[in-house]
């Protein structure tokens, strides 16, 4: 009976490891860059979208604002900090590298080590919340539009969708959002918002943790909250909370092909996470990470920087009669363009200036990633032509593959 008791556990536990990683296998983790990519296509997005296809180089000297990425790239500390391990980097991770920088943001956070886990990005941690909280019998809540790929993680585990639109501010409904099922696994709040760059108060998550269904945890995105004054999650992780707060450094860190992130939780959050995977961090992300961190004034000087060009672009599209929607605080902001966005994102292309895509509940709004102060100037001559010409129609085929594509979210 001892050993009975014993072994089946264990045959258990390596059961569910085995069913864990297939159904990890069995979906793409998506990133901002495939969804950015799928929009160029017209092509569902996918985990391979950049491997084994040749996807549609841009010209050199095109203007590339359809990604939320941060056009300055990593900070000069961290590129420093890459060029002193990269000889190391034989080794996984000879200098404990990954735990220096987990121990860094937790110091820095008032948190403890066990309450941070490191990865290559924030869309792994992402990916796999969802895969751990919702099934068929759990749903995934998110507001309408919002960042998608919670949506695709969902459809993995068969969980049931459930999309709330925006308040009348393009804040989070939080109370619709608790309400929507009492059974739901997660309710995903990405704060600030993508894509409308737009913030839900504090004051709002927290309600949702103390109103949300019982064993229901709230996954809070926090990719972009360095480009805002608001306050963030991280004192609620800290009080032992039913949350897991996201963090990356592809944003205001510059950080986004070097791939690092974080998913913040009670150390039992996070040990369901696990089963599903965590591959080694390269030695000179986590090296160019803790030195991100490490620099003083780096996020307060980007923040202006970029805040700055934001804030001239939306005086500049208002001046000139555009509608931009809500109050965007970050580094990208949406605009209805009264037509097909579509037709908008195509014609903007063709002057080549890479804009985001739509989002099927806004399908004449356009989503649009704040650059340079120099790119944002040929955005403006480029769209003000656009908007000027007459609307560019798409073909048939092309408005049917975007369907279907909608259709499965």
């Amino acid at each position: 009976m001892t050993k009975q008791t014993f072994g089946e556990p264990a045959l258990g536990r390596r059961s569910f490891l085995r069913g864990a990683a297939f159904v990890a296998a069995a979906a793409p983790i998506l990133t901002e860059t495939h969804l950015a990519l799928a929009a160029e296509t017209k092509a569902p997005p996918s985990g391979m979208a950049l491997h084994g296809q040749s996807p549609n180089v841009p010209p050199p000297g095109s203007v590339l604002i359809n990604a939320n990425e941060n056009p300055l790239g990593p900070s000069k500390a961290a590129l420093e900090a890459i060029a002193r391990v990269a000889p190391l980097a034989g080794r996984y991770d000879l200098n404990g590298e990954t735990d220096l920088l987990a121990r860094t943001f937790a110091a820095q956070s008032g948190l403890k080590p066990e309450n941070v886990t490191v990865y290559a990005g924030s869309s792994e941690p992402l990916h796999y919340s969802v895969l751990a909280f919702t099934s068929p019998s759990k749903s995934f809540v998110t507001a309408d539009p919002s960042y998608e790929a919670g949506m695709y993680a969902a459809m993995t585990s068969r969980a049931k969708i459930v999309k709330v639109p925006l308040t009348a501010d393009c804040a989070h409904d939080v109370k619709a959002m608790v309400a929507a099922d009492p059974n739901a696994g997660v309710i995903y709040i990405c704060n600030p918002n993508n894509p409308t760059g737009t913030l839900t108060t504090k004051q709002d998550i927290v309600w949702a943790l103390e109103n949300k269904p019982a064993g229901a945890i709230l996954l809070v995105d926090e990719a972009y909250i360095h480009l805002t004054d608001a306050p963030d999650t991280l004192d609620l992780v800290a009080a032992g909370k039913d949350l897991i707060v996201l963090r990356t450094f592809s944003k205001i860190y510059g950080m986004a092909g070097i791939r690092c992130g974080f998913a913040v939780a009670r150390p039992d959050l996070l040990a369901k996470l696990a089963p599903f995977g965590q591959n080694a961090m390269p030695v000179t992300a986590s090296a160019a990470a803790r030195a991100s961190l490490e620099e003083p004034g780096l996020v307060a000087t980007r923040k202006k920087i970029i805040g700055d060009t934001r804030r001239d672009t939306l005086g500049w599209l208002k001046a000139n009669g555009f509608k931009v929607i809500g109050d965007p605080r970050t580094n990208c902001f949406m605009i209805d363009t009264g037509r097909d966005g579509r037709g908008v994102i195509a014609a903007m292309k063709a002057k080549g200036v890479y804009i985001g895509r739509t989002w099927p509940i806004w399908p004449n709004a356009v989503r649009v990633s704040v650059g340079t102060p120099e790119e944002m100037a040929k955005f403006k001559v480029a769209f003000k032509e656009v908007m000027a010409a007459k609307p560019m129609a798409l073909g048939d085929h092309v408005q049917h593959a975007e369907l279907s594509y909608y259709a499965t979210l």
